[in-house]
């Protein structure tokens, strides 16, 4: 069987700053990765045809970053029985809290796993994360990556100990 990929889905392209963070951990990883721009609101018909079709299509994953009103991963969702991950997208207005509201606020039986605001590097190791339950060496790239911050961390405390 291929490896299944993840549905990185912004619903505009000024999101790209930060979603670019997560392709970066599919690119270090060897995660398969399809990066669109679909908005729920200018391009609904586009936003369903890919998420009743994501699974088909070979995609195990999908993520979705939204601001302001953020439908998108709620869209997406609906559409499909796939994993879907949102990223609330701080905009000008309310400092992405709007859309933090929106992305959370899920209706029962329509769930979105929500990371924190502009968290695209979170969703991305949770996305990870979901597709290591039955990729082995994907799950021991996570494991080796959370010994490296494990590490780091006790090298940087080691290296305080000295100062004092």
């Amino acid at each position: 069987m291929d490896k299944l990929k993840v549905g990185l889905i912004m619903g505009s392209d000024s999101d790209y700053p930060v979603v670019k963070g997560a392709a970066a951990i599919f690119e270090s990883l060897n995660i398969p990765y399809e990066m669109r721009v679909l908005s729920a609101h200018r391009t609904p018909a586009q936003v369903t045809a890919f998420s009743s079709q994501a699974r088909d299509n070979g995609f195990g994953v999908i993520i979705a970053a939204a601001g302001k009103a953020a439908h998108l991963a709620g869209v997406i969702a609906a559409h499909t029985t796939l994993p879907v991950i949102g990223i609330p997208m701080k905009s000008s207005t309310f400092d992405g809290m709007d859309a933090l509201l929106s992305t959370v606020q899920m209706p029962k039986g329509i769930p979105v796993a929500t990371v924190a605001v502009d968290g695209a590097e979170n969703a991305a190791l949770l996305a990870a994360q979901i597709l290591a339950v039955y990729d082995k060496e994907l799950f021991e790239k996570l494991s080796a990556m959370r010994q490296k911050m494990t590490d780091d961390v006790l090298a940087k405390d080691a290296e305080l100990s000295k100062v004092r």
